[in-house]
């Protein structure tokens, strides 16, 4: 008995609070809305993840020791793990404190999978049966969960995820021994099959199944791998369980070193980088092939994806606006979808001049060294001059400031 350790009950406080430390590699969502993510994103120059959807956690008495994460099980800190009654009142409480963002319950992996993924589903049938929450409701997938489970959870929740977090199944071994890649990938596929069998259909109470789909999420730089590797397994992710998002975590070095995780933490333009290509493999039709070339296996800090991609094919370029076609116009760095559908739209009323792409908003601070008008060169003779790099560069990237704070991961709310 000497031995014997009582733990000090927490306060609601000391939970919320302890909820943004553990949920520092579990990035959720905005407000579930596709249509709102891909505007946020479609200025690739400065890409937002979506707004921060805020986070309650279950529990943080976990069973799994994953070296990056702040639950595992042999770090000495305060342990709780709430009832659903509990949890649902917390997730209503946050839920209304962010009326426009809904809120993602996730949890550490507490006793077993089943067991913690009980505690999800039983704390959404609450929030939705007994406080009547019809808003939005992000739920976590435990590493092998049963499809029972997971098919109760997606009757309840609009999004569902189970986070991949490592480029390599062999990582797993070495960094998170208890995960493998059957008990990740094996959920994936019960969700994205239930997805697509559910489709169409509603239950009792008229609700969807999993109506936002399923995404994951990739530590960055954990295993210091190169971003070829992410974004192949990403596209791969993308095929194969079509996954709604893939979501982008800076690796940060924690407190305790470990001789297998990288001494520094990976910088944030690094996640930037990789949301912004994700959004040129999935809204661009690019290929990670031709983002990241054998050659050039990581993104480059001072050039966006497509700028990159551009400047090592200038034989593509420039492309006139009056005859280039939609997939063509949306490849040329600084235009968008939005701006290549108003060049498409305009050019069926009139030819455009450089007078009219001003007119329509187009932006050419970029595309000016990329594109003719009437035939007409906007870029001087800088197309062939080696100072196109140096205009064509991101700013926002060439000072330290996403350096500043590296152990910080990215901040989802910029």
């Amino acid at each position: 008995m000497a031995n014997l350790v009582l733990r000090e009950a927490m306060t609601l406080e000391d939970k919320l609070r302890d909820m943004g430390e553990s949920t520092r590699y579990d990035v959720a969502d905005g407000d579930g809305d596709t249509d709102n993510e891909i505007a946020e994103l479609r200025h690739l120059r400065a890409p937002r993840p979506p707004a921060k959807q805020p986070k309650v956690f279950v529990s943080n008495d976990c069973t799994f020791n994953c070296s990056y994460c702040g639950c595992r099980c042999s770090r000495s800190k305060p342990r709780y793990t709430n009832s659903p009654e509990e949890m649902a009142q917390i997730s209503l409480r946050t839920a209304l404190d962010h009326p426009h963002h809904g809120v993602f319950i996730t949890s550490a992996v507490c006793r077993n999978a089943d067991y913690t993924e009980e505690l999800i589903v039983e704390t959404m049938r609450l929030m939705r049966e007994k406080y009547h929450y019809t808003g939005y409701i992000h739920a976590k997938i435990m590493p092998g969960a049963d499809p029972l489970l997971i098919e109760r959870a997606g009757w309840l929740a609009d999004r569902l995820s189970v986070n991949i977090e490592l480029p390599h199944s062999e990582g797993y071994h070495l960094i998170a021994k208890q995960k493998n890649r059957a008990n990740i990938l094996n959920p994936m596929g019960d969700i994205s099959r239930l997805i697509r069998e559910r489709q169409g259909e509603h239950n009792d109470k008229g609700r969807p199944f999993a109506r936002a789909g399923q995404t994951t999420q990739l530590i960055v730089g954990a295993m210091g791998e190169d971003d070829r590797t992410s974004l192949r397994l990403a596209e791969a992710l993308y095929k194969k369980y079509r996954l709604r998002r893939v979501y982008y975590s800076a690796f940060g070095a924690g407190e305790e070193p470990f001789d297998f995780l990288p001494a520094s933490s990976t910088p944030k333009w690094r996640s930037r980088r990789m949301y912004q290509a994700d959004r040129l493999l999935q809204l661009y039709h690019f290929s990670m092939e031709e983002l990241t070339p054998e050659e050039e296996p990581d993104l480059q800090r001072d050039l966006d994806p497509k700028s990159a991609w551009a400047l090592r094919h200038r034989e593509l370029f420039p492309v006139e606006v009056n005859r280039a076609d939609f997939e063509t116009l949306i490849r040329v760095p600084g235009l968008g979808i939005t701006s290549a559908r108003r060049i498409i739209h305009g050019r069926r009323i009139h030819a455009l001049t450089p007078e009219l792409l001003r007119q329509l908003h187009i932006p050419l601070s970029r595309a000016q060294y990329f594109i003719t008008c009437g035939g007409r060169y906007l870029g001087g003779n800088l197309l062939d001059s080696l100072c196109l790099r140096q205009q064509v560069a991101d700013r926002s990237m060439q000072t330290s400031l996403y350096d500043e704070f590296p152990t910080a991961g990215l901040s989802l709310g910029a």
